[in-house]
């Protein structure tokens, strides 16, 4: 078991330990007995006692620990969409925001044509919609790696002046369900999924 793996098996004790009576309701996820089951990453996610699954297999190490962690801090709060803000605007964010930018929006620049040419399964891939009016950019996606957090990309294609630019915003109060250093992964994830679609 390395650490990572050991790191979310402690946050699952913890959640076990003290389990709130309505766990099902602030995930929200579909109960059975002490398992809860809901939808991540575009993925069926089943959290157990024992342990986390996610597409029917134990995931990597850091996913295990952001499902753990987004168990774990789960509360009754309701997502707000908008306005939709940069990561670097959540308090206690600067620490992540150099890597966030690399390992979120810029990995993605290279394939923004491809990511083009597949907005509508990449949407409906990670349970996601029509990005609100209020967003402009060449094009968008608003996708739902987790069910109370939304992440909104902003695409730029290349033109004469400007090469092609990705921007990620958040959910409004997206850092009520997840520790910070958490949503910066949760943008990471995110976007290694977008590739995965892609390439």
């Amino acid at each position: 078991m390395d650490n990572y793996t050991k790191l979310a098996k402690a946050n699952l004790d913890r959640l076990y330990r003290d389990m709130p009576g309505d766990l099902e309701r602030r995930l929200p996820a579909e109960k059975d007995g002490q398992t809860y089951s809901f939808t991540a990453f575009g993925q069926s996610c089943v959290i157990a006692q024992e342990g986390i699954a996610l597409g029917g297999v134990e995931p990597p190490g850091v996913i295990g620990i952001l499902l753990s962690l987004y168990a774990l801090n789960a509360v009754s709060d309701e997502p707000i969409l908008e306005p939709f803000k940069a990561f670097k605007e959540f308090p206690d964010s600067a620490p992540y925001v150099g890597a966030f930018a690399s390992h979120t929006e810029q990995i993605l620049v290279p394939v923004v044509q491809r990511i083009k040419s597949k907005t509508v399964p990449i949407t409906e891939g990670l349970s996601g919609g029509e990005a609100p009016s209020s967003i402009s950019g060449d094009f968008t996606l608003l996708v739902r790696p987790l069910p109370k957090i939304f992440l909104c990309y902003i695409f730029y294609e290349a033109d004469e002046d400007f090469p092609p630019s990705v921007v990620c915003l958040y959910s409004n109060n997206a850092n009520r369900f997840m520790p910070m250093d958490g949503l910066a992964d949760v943008g990471e994830y995110t976007s290694k999924t977008i590739l995965g679609l892609v390439c």
